[in-house]
């Protein structure tokens, strides 16, 4: 039978659920586990594709379109899994489906109640997550706190699971804060122990308790959690603040999770096989090199906003033994004060990363233009690809004004316009191209080199693009559209083959990176950051 284990948490949000169901994960995979991940989110939007960045961090994208919480990109990054957009369940989601189900009349006239068509709603998609992929384990993260109003829906099923699925095939891990004072350096468990009452108030007793600290926690405060938590010595666990987050796994093996979670399970595990996945750990804190990114956008100041571009910088890093340093720069500081764009001179790298909306987007394209008049490696994604063919129209072709529609709706020149499919529509949709597409990659090109493939397979998540009324005008000026859709009717990648690097892509390659896989076009821009600092010849990445 499939296993079950939900994790909750309490005290408060961002405590480490995701990276803790993550690590587990990985902790049954080196078992020789299939293991998939489902998360929980109690907010009532359907999905997070309108919500604002700094609501809740970056929107992950799934291969089949799905814009989910960016939880699902960390289990995708442990596991290396392709998750798919029913592995993200919402409120909204679950109310939708119920609201439908009842106008159709499928619940024959029945009044249609939280308790049991919400909760079993949220089961039914639980259950049928694993069944999809034939999974010996479903992990299931339950998003917010222990106590919050909008998540007990979400509690309530699992509590129910318990009794539906048996006590031998379900498992209840709890994480929560163990903060330290300052004063005292005192660990202090009352938070912790409110929120396993809180639980228990529902009807969830957990058997897994995870401290998380930034010290692993002492002997007295592991029996205080214990002696409080109801639960065995040997089921209190601590995550604590380790250099990298892809370490969690390895300190919590090393406490005895992995085994405690199959024994409890029922699963003969008794070999575990960690060394492909410490070789990547161990490049990723063992450098050779270091490199100091600019990363250049509207979001800085919720690094969330930018994790999974961010995380596949380093995993560019590790696979150049390089340390990545990134320094989030605000744009508008950009606008406010042209000339504090020289403190580029002192980064190694310029990235500019996906944005909406016009707020920033003249101090991404003066960030863009230092990069290019003054040779600095550049990575541009989305966004950037867009802002680097404005600032490219503008200062090379001498197209003055130019820009996108979305930005100036009037501009005589629209080098970046509307997808053409939106044009006629009365109501725009947030996005159009969304997803995993072809791409066709043209030969002798930076992008090619890297990817050394002709076709590849690529996630996107925009609804403007490079207008082809320009693509003249540009590449007569030295823009190489090096990378287009497999119609030839958007453009997938432009470079400046003269510059040491310089790149920039429509598609979003940071939704496919891994530790021990990072995405071609990062790890191409990390290894000419750290090439050119030690004056290496230009690299060909052939």
């Amino acid at each position: 039978m499939t296993k079950y284990i939900f994790v909750t948490g309490g005290v408060l949000s961002s405590v480490g659920k995701g990276i803790l169901t993550s690590s587990l994960g990985k902790m049954l995979q080196v078992r020789g586990l299939k293991p998939t991940v489902v998360k929980n989110d109690p907010y009532v939007n359907v999905d997070a594709g309108t919500m604002n960045p700094y609501m809740h961090g970056e929107t992950f994208v799934t291969d089949d379109g799905g814009e989910t919480d960016l939880d699902l990109g960390w289990y995708e990054r442990f596991l290396d899994l392709s998750l798919k957009r029913d592995n993200s369940v919402t409120t909204g989601a679950i109310y939708k489906s119920v609201i439908e189900k009842e106008r159709n009349g499928d619940y024959a006239g029945r009044c249609v109640q939280i308790v049991p068509h919400i909760t079993n709603e949220i089961k039914n998609r639980i259950k049928n997550a694993g069944t999809a992929v034939n999974a010996d384990v479903v992990l299931i993260e339950v998003g917010g706190t222990v106590g919050d109003i909008e998540g007990l829906p979400f509690l309530e099923a699992i509590r129910q699971m318990r009794m539906e699925e048996g006590y031998e095939n379900t498992l209840y891990i709890h994480v929560a804060l163990v903060p330290i004072l300052d004063v005292t350096q005192e660990m202090k468990t009352k938070p912790l122990q409110h929120s396993v009452n809180e639980l228990r108030r529902i009807g969830i007793q957990p058997d897994i308790i995870v401290a998380r600290s930034t010290n692993m926690i002492d002997t007295e405060t592991l029996q205080k959690i214990a002696l409080f938590g109801t639960i065995p010595e040997n089921a209190v666990f601590c995550a604590y603040n380790v250099e990298s987050v892809y370490q969690v796994p390895l300190i919590l093996d090393k406490q005895g999770m992995g085994d405690f979670v199959c024994q409890r399970l029922g699963f003969n595990c008794p070999n575990r096989d960690y060394r492909e996945w410490q070789s990547f750990v161990d490049a990723t804190i063992n450098p050779l090199y270091e490199v100091k990114i600019a990363l250049v956008g509207k979001y800085s100041g919720l690094t969330d906003c930018y994790v999974s571009m961010s995380e596949s910088l380093k995993h560019g890093g590790a696979a150049c033994r390089t340390k990545v340093n990134i320094t989030y720069i605000e744009a508008e500081k950009f606008e406010k004060n042209p000339a504090s764009v020289n403190e580029l001179a002192n980064f190694d790298g310029i990235f500019i990363p996906y944005g909406f909306g016009s707020r920033g987007t003249e101090g991404k394209i003066t960030a863009i233009k230092y990069a290019r008049e003054n040779n600095k490696p550049f990575l541009g994604i989305c966004y950037g690809l867009q802002l680097a063919t404005i600032e490219f129209a503008r200062n090379v072709c001498n197209l003055k004004d130019a820009n996108s529609t979305e930005i100036n709706p009037k501009t005589p020149y629209p080098v970046v316009d509307i997808i053409p499919q939106q044009k006629d529509k009365e109501h725009k949709d947030v996005k159009t191209c969304i997803g995993t597409h072809k791409i066709q990659l043209q030969s002798n090109t930076i992008i090619y080199n890297l990817y050394q493939q002709e076709e590849i397979m690529e996630r996107h998540r925009h609804r403007f693009e490079i207008n082809p009324d320009y693509i003249e005008i540009l590449s007569k000026n030295g823009l190489v559209f090096s990378g287009k859709s497999a119609s030839s009717t958007r453009i997938e990648a432009i470079e400046l083959p003269d510059k040491y690097f310089y790149l920039a892509t429509q598609f979003h390659g940071e939704f496919k990176s891994r530790l021990g896989n990072p995405s071609p076009a990062f790890k191409g821009f990390i290894q000419a950051c750290k090439d050119k600092k030690i004056d290496k010849p230009k690299p060909t990445f052939t």
